[in-house]
């Protein structure tokens, strides 16, 4: 009773820690990752942290075995999204503890899946159990923003890495075993105008006026794609724009963001291609048209074959007979670039990811840390 009692306070204490260090992208993954190495310091378990720029980082942790079994690849993410302009119940980044829950920016996205994977192999290796394959722990910075520090993980160990069993990132599903999503890709198109004194307009040319000819445009735009059985449709949504300085001033140049949602197999770059016929189209019709599209960023859709013995294993040794597919994206896509299984899951509720009193429940991480050594035992004892 004492060492299970003590191995929640820790990865409570973990948890609270990893909360408090507010890593958001302005402040950095640096803070999370020395949290974390020292934890697993604590079971004798070595880490590296991959740090650049003076605040990102990486953390990679390897428990070496004699090497009978592919190894499993434990990945999280270190960063959280800003907590927004919205009140909270309780301020963001102190990891406030109430009637079982643990509120704060990251508890379920997904410094609650941290802390469970962090346990269940700080609770492997403090057992003593002999193990036939490797436990690969990593976590990234950036994942929510430009996936920075998977892409540098994989370009840089990947080749190292020895052979993978399987990919498990501990992204909050509530327990649901996620093998599909979709993918994203992020757009910019730009108009550019000529600038001239508001009282002449017609000595100018409007940006302005020209991005809204591209958004009728896209309104009547549809994306070429066959709908996928697990992942239905694409999606594609105008969700910023900036233009004009001054309300004396016609504008020369505007900006729109464009959030698309992609499918296994669906071309990013016919998508653009298809966006820059649409420009052309407008200049045939005005020669002081203008405008670009450039990618700010792209990550494809993930498709992991549940008929595989790594994902047909995984979920016999949970229970769960069926996996799902779901609309949001993770860094998987680069993850199965290494030639393994991936799948999703972990605790916290999805639907709390990114809104204002982000909590995640105490028990949801004890028993995400069990499920994580029953897996590990599985697949690598």
């Amino acid at each position: 009773m004492w060492p299970l009692l003590y191995n929640r306070c820790a990865m409570k204490r973990l948890l609270t820690k990893l909360i408090q260090a507010d890593s958001t992208a302005g402040k950095g993954e640096l803070s999370a990752a020395d949290i974390i190495s020292d934890e697993l310091g604590r079971s004798g378990i070595d880490s590296h942290i991959d740090s650049w720029g003076q605040k990102r980082a990486n953390i990679t942790a390897q428990i070496k075995s004699d090497g009978r079994k592919a190894a499993l690849l434990f990945a999280c993410h270190l960063d959280v999204v800003p907590p927004g302009e919205a009140d909270w119940k309780y301020p963001p980044f102190t990891a406030t503890e109430s009637n079982g829950k643990i509120y704060g920016r990251g508890s379920a996205d997904m410094k609650g899946g941290i802390a469970a994977v962090v346990s269940a192999v700080s609770r492997i290796v403090d057992s003593g159990v002999k193990l036939a394959g490797d436990i690969i722990f990593f976590a990234a910075a950036g994942e929510e923003t430009d996936s920075c520090g998977t892409k540098r993980f994989v370009h840089n160990l990947g080749k190292q890495l020895p052979q993978l069993a399987g990919v498990i990132i501990s992204e909050p599903t509530d327990f649901e075993v996620v093998t599909a999503h979709r993918g994203m890709l992020w757009l910019e198109v730009s108009t550019r105008g000529k600038a001239a004194h508001g009282s002449t307009p017609q000595l100018g040319v409007n940006a302005i006026t020209s991005m809204k000819a591209v958004l009728d445009e896209i309104d009547n735009f549809k994306i070429r794609f066959e709908p996928h059985h697990l992942l239905g449709e694409c999606s594609m949504s105008v969700n910023t724009i900036i233009g004009g300085k001054a309300i004396n001033v016609v504008p020369d140049k505007c900006g729109i963001g464009i959030d698309i949602r992609t499918l296994p197999a669906q071309n990013h770059q016919d998508i653009i291609d298809d966006l820059q016929k649409i420009f052309a189209k407008l200049k045939q019709k005005n020669p002081q048209f203008e405008a670009q599209v450039s990618v700010i960023r792209e990550v494809g859709a993930l498709e992991t074959d549940t008929s595989s013995d790594f994902v047909k294993d995984f979920c016999s040794c949970l229970g769960i007979s069926e996996t799902r597919a779901v609309g949001f994206t993770t860094d998987g896509p680069y993850f199965a670039a290494l030639g393994a299984p991936v799948v999703i899951f972990g605790p916290g509720k999805p639907q709390l990811c990114h809104k204002p009193n982000e909590y995640i429940d105490i028990a949801d991480v004890e028993k995400a840390a069990e499920y994580y050594k029953n897996i590990i035992l599985k697949f690598l004892a």
